[in-house]
């Protein structure tokens, strides 16, 4: 089979092409026709030496990846999927997901049914951006209706995801973008967009319960502003600095940082907001397999609108 292996950390020309046998499955794992692959901010800032570099830069050969949508090809003994299935999910992370070939051996708890009103693309999208957004708010934060939540970066991966978990929660949802997002985030089911370009969170928002910071950096310093007392920052982009953690409790608010797993349940959680229309996947460009250098150049841009998606053949 095919498979993109990275030879050492760099640029996108370190990705390599290399044909490989199959994987092999356990008993409580599948091995999935890859359909559909996402491609996440992890997956480029690994190649490049960051991210998940450390835990996995001694694995030879190294294949990035964790998102993926498929079709089961076989089923171990001890898995609920059958041959057949059409399933989503983010496999094994944090850790080595493989992802990047066209058959993956993945843990049939970390997957779900692809609900049939949604494409593989669609699905793939779905997968760590979406659990991200689920973890953050609904077990970190446990949002209630009525609570205020601002997320930044609401037209991107993870932050889509989060303005529409939050509004099936019933808080009222404040977003950021640039202002030719507006009317897409609006559209989403946030009640409040401020454009970044031309105004200052933290000057025009009444205080909030919750920030979800997908950008980090100076927005997670200034996020600590616009807290209620009590309130909650969580970053996703890194952990957070000592003088961010004194800052927070000298202004009486909390500043997590949370790493996204691989859990299937919640998978399947996700997988019945997309069957109901509850959420949708924002598919951004399709690149195919043998793009895989521009897929990781347009992750790296950080303008793009919902989730750059790879399709295998």
């Amino acid at each position: 089979m095919k498979t993109i292996q990275l030879k050492q950390a760099g640029g996108v020309e370190n990705l390599v092409y290399a044909e490989v046998a199959k994987p092999t499955i356990q008993d409580h794992e599948v091995l999935v026709q890859v359909k559909a692959i996402s491609i996440n901010p992890v997956d480029a800032k690994t190649r490049a030496g960051f991210g998940m570099w450390g835990r996995m830069k001694e694995i030879s050969p190294l294949v990035l990846g964790w998102d993926i949508a498929g079709i089961v090809t076989e089923a171990g003994a001890d898995s609920d999927l059958k041959v057949g299935d059409q399933v989503f999910g983010m496999v094994n992370f944090p850790g080595h997901g493989q992802a990047y070939a066209e058959y993956v051996a993945a843990p049939a708890d970390q997957l779900a049914r692809m609900p049939e009103n949604i494409s593989f693309e669609e699905a793939a999208a779905a997968t760590l951006a979406a659990l991200t957004a689920w973890q953050a708010i609904v077990h970190t934060m446990q949002l209630k209706a009525g609570q205020r939540i601002l997320v930044h970066a609401g037209a991107g991966g993870v932050g889509h995801f989060a303005v529409q978990i939050a509004k099936h929660t019933g808080a009222f949802v404040i977003a950021t973008s640039s202002g030719s997002n507006k009317d897409f985030v609006l559209g989403l089911g946030a009640d409040q967009h401020i454009d970044y370009t031309r105004e200052t969170f933290e000057t025009v928002l009444e205080p909030v319960d919750f920030v979800l910071d997908t950008v980090g950096g100076e927005i997670l310093k200034r996020s600590l502003d616009v807290l209620k007392k009590g309130g909650t920052v969580i970053s996703i982009p890194t952990g957070i600095p000592a003088e961010i953690t004194q800052l927070a409790a000298d202004k009486e608010v909390d500043a997590k940082f949370i790493l996204v797993a691989s859990n299937g349940q919640d998978m399947q959680q996700i997988a019945d907001l997309l069957s109901k229309g509850i959420i949708r996947a924002q598919v951004a460009t399709v690149f195919p397999f043998e793009a895989m250098q521009e897929a990781h150049l347009s992750v790296e841009s950080g303008r793009t609108v919902g989730k750059v998606i790879v399709s295998v053949p």
